[in-house]
Parts: structure tokens; C-alpha cells; sequence
């Protein structure tokens, strides 16, 4: 039987035209061959299985060919290309940073770098992994890296730019490599498909590169796996069965259930997708990523950014059509938080299902066909100056404005009915149609001021004297709040915060405001450079804290702390050693004992 080769090194790329979805790069590279304007030392950085170890082979390949084509490309006959093709060349040498990372592998490649060439111009020297040698390593390496002989050049590449010392980064010429884009990545797929002879969907294709997440090693691995289990008719079903991927149908069907407002079809959906061993979270980011599909299909402009098959892709276009923008708005920041709050849930099945039941109510005007939600605006026919009384004739609610004819006298057992005052309050109706105000004024009783003259007649309603003198209306944010609920909303505003912020994040984790008085709070800071840092986020704090406490007056001031007071800061792991030792000495015999240290 012959020997079996899996397709990510059956077609790997022998020549820089072949390397696909980095033309930026190859061409760079191409021109500097054939001006012969060749640096010493370059470093070669992106994701995985994007092309960077293959395009230094090529590169090593193409400098040391005697009769290069006149396009920068190798030519595959002479020795030194047919060396290279049979792993035989002693001009280009590979090194594996992650198992050669210590100082005296270094050391042994630096004696190797002084033997020139016996065949070719030049001695290439491939090191893969390179953020994997240790800090001594770097340091050993770095006088042969910035002036080596003029026929050694190294290429390092690496997928973790940032774990570079900036003292090599500097020796080096930094070429970024990018994801590759799906549509290449399927037009590869379909390239193999057809030399392999086998049949493939291009939605089966689609899927197997969004899975690879832009690395064409990772694309092809997954096409190896998906033709095997399918016998080499690969389609979209039976991707989505190995793959154990969502099907886009589910996320179709819910859609327009969240449209139809049919919260009981969009939880059995729910139920069914866990049922089939899904995750939560993941339900949850292919519902937001579905969305975010919706609305750039939206904009015939914007209908580029689809990834998706062209058969789905029209699916997506009719399906668009039916969601209101401020519907797709509202319904991507509901999944989205639902997606920021799912790892710290403890019920995490009932917050995907709440965000569901939202969802599902977004386009519904009243209750009745959400399933039994809530009206969306229960203080409608107030604000509209409907009475909540049975119905009366027209004439006589067009004559005199709505009274509370349920009032009766308040009497008290000294004072007998003739002498007793009726203290009547107008109705809440009255004041809400008079001033046209939206929602329910709150009066203090205290404020009321009534004088009415208790007549004899049963049938006469009280006429006010004067009228009521009440504060002005209390809005929903005007409530009251205690410094436990400032607290843990500061903290929720510190988590929020972006990952640039983490500083400054961590260190409002590890303060505890406090009040100074009903409305307003003080924060104490110990130097001036952390007192302009909050006094710049005074504004988007307070508006924060406003909505969430429900009260418009939170107030903020910031102050730098006096030299007797000691405000409560974050300490180091070594500084906690240190007070804690202070308390037991037996903990430094302890650290002494078995060699302890603090990093």
C-alpha cells in the first residue's frame, strides 16, 4: 500500500506563485531576489499555518538557485534546488527553537555560521519558534545576529511577536503575515478536491474555512478528516455532523420566531440545540454573529462582508429583509451582554433563555403575543387622560373632568357626620391631564392643603377651596441607594472596562467608596497621577452609577489622601508575605526551609 500523505504537506507550496493569500509578501520578497538587495536577517510573524515556515524554504530555495526563471522563482533542475527538494542540502539549515532553546544550542549554530558554503552563495539558517528561547539564548545570539558573514541570513518566524526581545526585533526586517480570507481559502479547497477526485460542496467548503479560522494548515487537516467520514462525497450535512457544527437553519427558524414573537418556539429550539451537545456560549455567539449577517445584508454595500455560500447568502438577503434595523440593534447588544455575562452566570441556562424571551419581544406592541409578557407601556392610558371609572356618556365626560366618584367622608369616632371635615384628595387622573405629564406625580401628604364644605346634600361632590400645592414629579431615578449598592455598582463599572484599562480596572477592584453624603461619594487616591487618571473618567462613571442606582444626583469628587491616611491600595504578593510574616515569624523559617521565592 503506498504511503499516505496528509494533504497539508502533499500540497504545500514549492514556489511563491503556489502560496496562497500572502501576494503582499511574495512579491516583496521576489523583487528584493532579483535586485539582489537581500537583509540578513529576517523575522517572519502571524497566526498559525498561514505560510511563514514555507515561504522561508522557498525564500532559502530561490537565493541559492544557479538558474532562477526570470520571474524570482526557482527552477527546480539544478543541484542545489534538487539538494533542497531530496532534504539533502547543507546550505539550508532548520532549527527548532521550542526543543534547541537553551544557551548552547545557540552556541553551537554561531560555530556552524562560521563555515561558508561549499555549493550555492549563500547559508540560510530557518529558526521556527523563535519566542521559545530563553532570555540567555536571545542575549548569546544577538552580536552574530546583527553582524553576521555576508552568506549566512537567518529567518526567524515565530507566531508570538510580543515574547521578542525589542533588541532582536531591531536587527530584523519584521514581515507580517495576515489570516487568509475564506473566499481563498475555499478556492484552495476546491483545488485539492479536484486532484484528490473528490466530490465537495462549495457550502460544505465554506464551513471547513470558517472552522480553520484563516490558517490554510488548519483548512486542509479538517477537509482530510470531513472527506474520510464522508467517503470522499463531502457535503454540507454531513460537515455539519463531523464538525459538530451549528446548523445555519437553527439560527434561520429562531429568527423568525423572535419575529412572531413566539417565545415557547424559541425555547424548545433552545432545548434542542442543547440536547444535541451543544454549549450554551457557543448557541449564544453563532446567535450574534447571525445577527450581525442580518444587518449587513441590510445595505447592498455592506453585503460583501457575508461569508457564507452562495446559496445561503441569498437565504440571508430575503431573511434581512424582514428585521427591522432598530430590531437587529437591540437584539445584537442583548446577545451580546448575554455573551459577556454567560461565564460568570451561575444559572447559565436561564440567562440564555431571559435573553431569548427579550428577544422575542422586541417587535411586540402588548403582551398578548409574546407568551404572556408584559404590556410595553403600562402607563399609556393614564398619560392619555383615559379614566380607569366605567364608561359614561359623552356628553357628561365632555362637561366636567374625571373625579374620584368612589370617595367618601372620613369620619372619626368622637366627632359626629355633621361637624366632621371631608378631606378629599383630587384624583391622580386630574393632575395627569392637566399637565399633559407622562408619568404619575408622587405628592407628599404633608404639601395638601384642602378646605372643603361638607354640604347637606348627599349627591354634591366636595368643591376644593384652593389647589394642592405638590413637589415637583419624582422621576424612577430619583431613589435612594446606601453605600453597599454604590459599591458593587462601582466594581460592575470596573469590570466593564476595556482590556487597554486593566490598570486602572484592578485598582478600582481593590477600593471601597464612601459616602459622603445622601447622593454624592468621594474617592481617595494617594498620588497625582491616579487622581488625574479618575478625574478624567469622572463624567462616564457618574453616568454610569446615575442609570444604574435609578438616581439622577450621583455625584463624584476625587482628592488626593493627606499624609495620616492610608488608603486602601492593592498589594504585591511579596508585600503580603511580608505583613503576614510580621504577624508569624514561623512563615520566613518556613520560606528559608524550602527555598522560597517571590516572582
Amino acid at each position: 500500500m503506498e504511503n499516505y500523505i496528509v494533504s497539508a504537506r502533499k500540497y504545500r507550496p514549492s514556489t511563491f506563485d503556489s502560496v496562497v493569500g500572502q501576494r503582499a509578501l511574495t512579491t516583496t520578497l521576489k523583487n528584493a531576489i532579483a535586485t539582489g538587495k537581500l537583509a540578513h536577517a529576517y523575522l517572519f510573524c502571524g497566526p498559525r499555518g498561514v505560510g511563514k515556515t514555507t515561504c522561508a524554504r522557498i525564500f532559502a530555495k530561490t537565493i541559492n538557485c544557479l538558474h532562477p526563471t526570470p520571474d524570482g522563482e526557482p527552477c527546480n533542475e539544478c543541484e542545489s534546488c534538487r539538494a533542497f527538494n531530496e532534504q539533502r542540502s547543507y546550505n539550508i539549515h532548520e532549527l527548532d527553537a521550542a526543543s534547541n532553546n537553551s544557551v548552547d544550542d545557540i552556541r553551537q549554530l554561531v560555530e556552524q555560521v562560521r563555515v561558508p558554503p561549499q555549493i550555492g552563495k549563500y547559508k540560510v539558517y530557518i529558526i521556527d519558534e523563535v519566542h521559545m528561547l530563553s532570555t540567555s539564548a536571545f542575549n548569546a545570539f544577538l552580536k552574530t545576529l546583527e553582524e553576521p558573514p555576508y552568506y549566512a541570513i537567518f529567518i526567524l518566524a515565530t507566531t508570538e511577536k510580543h515574547k521578542i526581545l525589542p533588541t532582536i526585533l531591531s536587527r530584523c526586517q519584521i514581515y507580517d503575515f495576515n489570516r487568509i480570507s475564506v473566499d481563498d481559502i475555499v478556492a484552495h479547497l476546491a483545488y485539492v478536491a479536484s486532484k484528490e477526485g473528490v466530490k465537495a460542496e462549495p457550502e460544505a467548503l465554506n464551513v471547513i474555512a470558517l472552522k480553520a479560522d484563516g490558517g490554510m494548515r488548519d483548512a486542509l487537516s479538517v477537509f482530510d478528516q470531513v472527506a474520510s467520514f464522508s467517503g470522499g462525497n463531502i457535503t454540507y450535512r454531513s460537515t455539519i455532523e463531523n464538525l459538530n457544527v451549528l446548523d445555519y437553519e437553527y439560527y434561520f427558524r429562531l429568527t423568525d420566531s423572535l419575529l412572531d414573537n413566539k417565545v415557547s418556539d424559541v425555547l424548545l429550539l433552545l432545548d434542542e440545540v442543547l440536547n444535541k451537545g451543544f454549549d450554551g456560549s457557543h448557541f449564544v455567539t453563532g446567535l450574534t454573529a447571525h445577527l450581525r449577517d442580518l444587518l449587513v445584508c441590510k445595505d447592498p454595500a455592506t453585503v460583501q462582508l457575508l461569508e457564507v455560500g452562495a446559496g445561503i447568502r441569498q437565504r440571508y438577503m430575503e431573511q434581512a429583509q424582514k428585521c427591522p434595523v432598530p430590531f437587529l440593534f437591540r437584539a445584537m447588544k442583548l446577545s451580546n451582554e448575554c455573551d459577556l455575562n454567560y461565564r460568570l452566570s451561575k444559572n447559565k441556562r436561564l440567562l440564555v433563555e431571559l435573553m431569548l424571551i427579550e428577544l422575542a419581544q422586541l417587535t411586540s406592541d402588548t403582551g398578548e403575543a409574546s407568551g404572556g409578557a408584559p404590556p410595553a407601556h403600562t402607563l399609556k392610558p393614564i398619560a392619555s387622560g383615559q379614566s380607569a371609572a366605567p364608561a359614561r356618556s359623552a356628553d357628561a365626560s365632555s362637561a366636567q373632568p374625571v373625579r374620584n366618584s368612589s370617595a367618601q367622608p372620613v369620619q372619626t369616632p368622637s366627632a359626629s357626620p355633621s361637624s366632621a371635615p371631608v378631606h378629599a384628595i383630587p384624583t391622580v387622573l386630574e393632575q395627569a391631564k392637566g399637565s399633559g405629564e407622562k408619568k404619575i406625580p408622587v405628592m407628599d401628604k404633608s404639601a395638601l392643603g384642602f378646605s372643603i364644605r361638607h354640604t347637606a346634600e348627599a349627591g354634591n361632590a366636595p368643591k376644593p377651596v384652593s389647589q394642592p400645592v405638590a413637589r415637583p414629579p419624582e422621576t424612577e431615578e430619583d431613589r435612594m441607594f446606601n453605600e453597599k449598592d454604590l459599591n458593587y455598582y462601582w466594581r460592575e463599572y470596573a469590570n466593564r472596562l476595556p482590556h487597554e484599562q486593566v490598570a486602572i480596572a484592578k485598582r478600582m477592584m481593590n477600593m471601597r467608596v464612601t459616602l459622603s453624603g445622601k447622593t454624592s461619594f468621594e474617592v481617595v487616591v494617594n498620588n497625582e497621577i491616579v487622581y488625574k487618571d479618575f478625574t478624567a473618567m469622572i463624567p462616564s462613571i457618574q453616568d454610569y452609577l446615575r442609570a444604574s442606582l435609578k438616581n439622577r444626583n450621583v455625584t463624584m469628587t476625587v482628592r488626593i489622601s493627606t499624609p495620616d491616611e492610608k488608603p486602601h491600595v492593592a498589594y504585591s504578593r511579596a508585600e503580603k508575605f511580608q505583613m503576614m510574616a510580621q504577624k508569624n515569624k514561623a512563615l520566613l523559617q518556613l520560606k528559608d526551609t524550602l527555598g522560597l521565592e517571590f516572582y
